[in-house]
């Protein structure tokens, strides 16, 4: 089958086709004439479901924005959040590179604009505790589950100070005591 995805459809154009919507398949989705094998998939009518996500995010306006809105309320684990922004940053990178650019597309690129941002804030903490913790590993051995849980969770400034107090650190109780005051 091939679908067709369109952010909208006029009740016109979609009797045009003389496509019909399934119940199996839910709202948004519309079956051309069975020789055709094709579907239309109307972004804007698909219910907002984690399933309808992805298809989601392709729309456009209030539709996209509230797909954002869900794909930031993900938890920072769910495996469509890091895929999905990525994507959507290569959106916004390409959309940026355009000489000329809707007021849609200002739009989308100034909403991507605070995500982008967290993300990178979030990757640059990952690395700085990623360092730390291998500095700590080749000075201590392995550390405790708990230990190392506690140092990924650190600020970044606090991650920074950790790396140049663990110069100091003699035993693994330096470091218990010193995050114990952090």
């Amino acid at each position: 089958m091939l679908p067709i995805l369109t952010p909208t459809a006029s009740q016109r154009i979609i009797t045009a086709f003389s496509a019909l919507n399934h119940p199996d398949w839910g709202e948004g989705i519309y079956f051309l004439p069975p020789a055709l094998t094709t579907a239309i998939i109307v972004l804007h009518q698909l219910p907002e479901t984690p399933e309808t996500l992805w298809l989601r995010l392709l729309g456009r306006g209030g539709t996209r924005s509230r797909a954002i809105d869900e794909l930031e309320a993900l938890s920072p684990n769910h495996p469509f959040k890091s895929a999905s922004l990525k994507l959507l940053y290569n959106l916004s990178r390409n959309l940026q590179a355009l000489p000329k650019r809707t007021q849609e597309e200002r739009k989308f690129i100034m909403r991507l604009a605070p995500l982008y941002e967290q993300d990178r804030e979030k990757a640059i903490q990952q690395g700085e505790a990623k360092v730390v913790l291998r500095q700590l590993k080749r000075r201590f051995g392995e550390l405790p589950p708990n230990i190392t849980e506690t140092i990924q969770k650190l600020s970044v400034e606090k991650l920074e100070d950790l790396g140049e107090a663990l110069l100091d650190f003699e035993t693994q109780a330096d470091l218990i005591n010193w995050l114990n005051q952090a």
